[in-house]
């Protein structure tokens, strides 16, 4: 299967998944599944409890993907149209719209509409309006 396919049970899947992740996390932790922020939280010289549980974390995910690109669809097929400097750059936004915004996709998206936040709405709208505009000039007016 590739990337790119319409595979709702996958996507089922994947959002119980994700939604499990985030109220297990906050059930056994108190803490909000903010993957930036937890990943932001492994910079930093004390690796006591906070170090140990992103650390464990972001493993999950990453090994969380790794196995469903090996198991369930062809990840050679996946590439990266940008240049080391671009890619580089396209993070560093990432990190200063994480700061800005008080919260990551997933922090805001899942976590804060979940508990209703007003706040966490109107960042994943806005989230949402910046991606279907940046699809669409990258798409239909960029010539890429």
């Amino acid at each position: 299967m590739l990337a790119t396919e319409f595979a709702p049970l996958a996507g089922l899947i994947g959002g119980i998944l994700i939604g499990l992740s985030a109220a297990v996390l906050m059930a056994f932790n108190g803490r909000v599944a903010g993957a930036s922020g937890i990943f932001g939280g492994l910079f930093t010289l004390n690796w006591g409890y906070e170090f140990r549980w992103r650390l464990v974390f972001v493993i999950g995910m990453l090994a969380g993907a790794a196995w469903s690109g090996l198991l369930f669809f062809d990840s050679s097929a996946m590439a990266f149209s940008g240049n080391l400097p671009t890619i580089a750059a396209a993070g560093l936004l990432v990190g200063a719209g994480t700061c800005l915004g008080s919260g990551c996709t997933s922090g805001h998206g899942i976590c804060g509409l979940a508990r209703l936040s007003k706040r966490s709405l109107a960042a994943t709208c806005t989230f949402m309006a910046v991606a279907i505009v940046t699809v669409f000039v990258t798409r239909h007016m960029s010539g890429v």
